[in-house]
């Protein structure tokens, strides 16, 4: 068997990996990256933009988010479920991170919210061709690769880890397979960043409380199937809080598609018997909306809209914006609505009664249509049920009308492996295990219950500053334990 050696071996390279090994290499160390995929970077090539709090380019624009308010809001948000030196750790270093991307020739676009009541700590990628938007990050991604490179990282593609090398009570190396075979790789910290459990559905029901396709419709990045969360338990991992980044979309349409404009609004939403269950205008926060729509009859809810207020729509924009839908009109939607008209559809739904879109949708008729008559009411005057802002009281009054179905989906998957701030690995018993740490979203167990959207960029902001400690307190531990004074 072919045997390789190094300082720092990093499982799977992306945005954590990457910056794991770039912060080990910077350091003198000798990393090497193996990664399964023909290419680097994983979901992270999807990515948009990460958190940083207290950087340049906010101080430019002159938004004054501190710090210190950042890691309390965190804290506030999580009800300090959170470990709270590993968040103060990740958001006290996320401003050098922005630089140090920087440095790569990574561009940013902006320092932007996610919706209007969040903080503008996203951190957009500038692509170099095109708009800001979805896979921004592949830009980042190209250039920490190619820095790694720079600094002698040698990148195996197309070489799956399949399991962690232990010698008396620490782990010194990892077993891997490429197209000749199997091989050993040995090294004094190694350090496992392969992007969670979000394609594999069978992970996610065993240890979840969803079942994807059922109640659960999340992107699944090709790939992502729990290996360094399984490999880590192997080697006496203790196992953290595991859950879905919860967002919520129309189920299988891709997230934030043209056909969700007009009801991703603060308009009548209902539940399965046709009531309201929540105060609509929440509805900018993914968070607080999904968790409203899993306590509902199978986890499903409609975003219903009438003739009028598509009209509304298409002649004074939308109510409610966010950066991913930005760039998009009603001109978009109509053209989705065509193609559903034509091919059909099982989430969107028209009609000319209300009876008719009862039907359709196997909503309650009967509590569909005296939900709209309390609802009209209120819109003449004020929304005693939720006290919503009078002015997204719109009726629902004028054929033909509108519904979209929407349901739980997700990012991807958070957490699996317990970490100390130091992102080293613990056992059950919270003692690190020598040599191993994690980083990215097989540790990101820090947004717990929810994700902190009010925050935006944590899961790829999570996954490049753990990176970045990960490869310093490995090259720390090396020196410390493996090197002559």
């Amino acid at each position: 068997m072919r045997q390789l050696e190094a300082d720092v071996i990093v499982v799977a390279g992306g945005a954590a990996g990457l910056a794991a090994a770039i912060s080990a290499a910077e350091q003198g160390a000798r990393v090497m990256v193996f990664e399964k995929a023909n290419t680097t970077g994983g979901c992270a090539n999807m990515a948009m933009g990460l958190l940083g709090v207290e950087t340049k380019l906010q101080k430019e624009r002159l938004i004054g988010i501190t710090r210190e308010s950042a890691f309390e809001k965190f804290m506030d948000y999580t009800h300090w479920r959170s470990d709270a030196k590993l968040v103060k750790n990740y958001i006290d270093k996320s401003a050098s991170t922005i630089e140090w991307l920087q440095e790569m020739g990574v561009e940013f676009a902006l320092p932007s919210k996610y919706f209007p009541g969040s903080e503008a700590t996203w951190h957009i990628i500038k692509p170099k061709t095109g708009n800001p938007g979805l896979r921004a990050a592949a830009t980042m991604i190209k250039a920490m690769t190619e820095r790694a490179e720079e600094l002698g990282v040698e990148i195996y593609l197309e070489t799956p880890v399949k399991s962690l090398i232990k010698e008396d009570g620490a782990v010194v190396g990892i077993m891997a397979e490429d197209k000749d075979g199997e091989l050993e790789a040995y090294g004094a910290a190694v350090i496992i960043a392969t992007g969670g459990f979000g394609d594999s559905p069978e992970f996610i029901k065993e240890h979840t409380r969803f079942e994807w396709g059922k109640d659960l419709f999340s992107y699944r990045i090709p790939g992502l199937t729990g290996d360094g969360i399984k490999m880590a338990w192997e080697a006496g991992a203790a196992k953290d809080t595991m859950d879905m980044e919860l967002v919520f979309f129309a189920p299988n349409t891709g997230g934030y598609a043209p056909i969700e404009l007009p009801f991703r609004q603060p308009n009548l939403l209902v539940n399965l018997d046709g009531e309201r269950f929540m105060n609509e205008q929440v509805i900018e926060n993914p968070v607080f909306s999904v968790n409203a729509i899993l306590r509902q009859k199978e986890r499903t809810a409609y975003s219903i809209i009438d003739e009028n207020i598509m009209k509304y729509y298409e002649q004074n924009g939308l109510d409610l914006i966010n950066v991913v839908t930005s760039s998009m009109d009603m001109s978009y939607f109509k053209q989705e609505m065509n193609e559903a008209i034509a091919h059909g559809s099982d989430v969107f739904f028209m009609a000319d009664s209300i009876e008719e879109l009862a039907e359709k949708t196997g909503i309650n008729c009967e509590g569909l249509k005296a939900t709209i008559a309390e609802y009209n009411e209120a819109c003449k005057s004020s929304d005693r049920v939720f006290n919503k802002n009078p002015k997204y009281l719109k009726p629902i009054a004028e054929p033909k009308y509108y519904a979209l179905k929407l349901a739980p989906s997700a990012y991807g998957s958070l957490g699996g492996i317990k970490i100390n701030h130091k992102t080293e690995v613990l056992d059950n018993n919270f003692n690190a295990i020598k040599g191993l740490y994690a980083a990215g979203t097989d540790a990101n167990s820090i947004c717990d219950p929810d994700y902190v959207f009010v925050l935006p960029g944590n899961t790829l902001g999570f996954a490049v500053n753990s990176g970045r400690i990960a490869g310093e307190n490995a090259v720390e531990y090396i020196r410390a334990n493996f090197v002559e004074e």
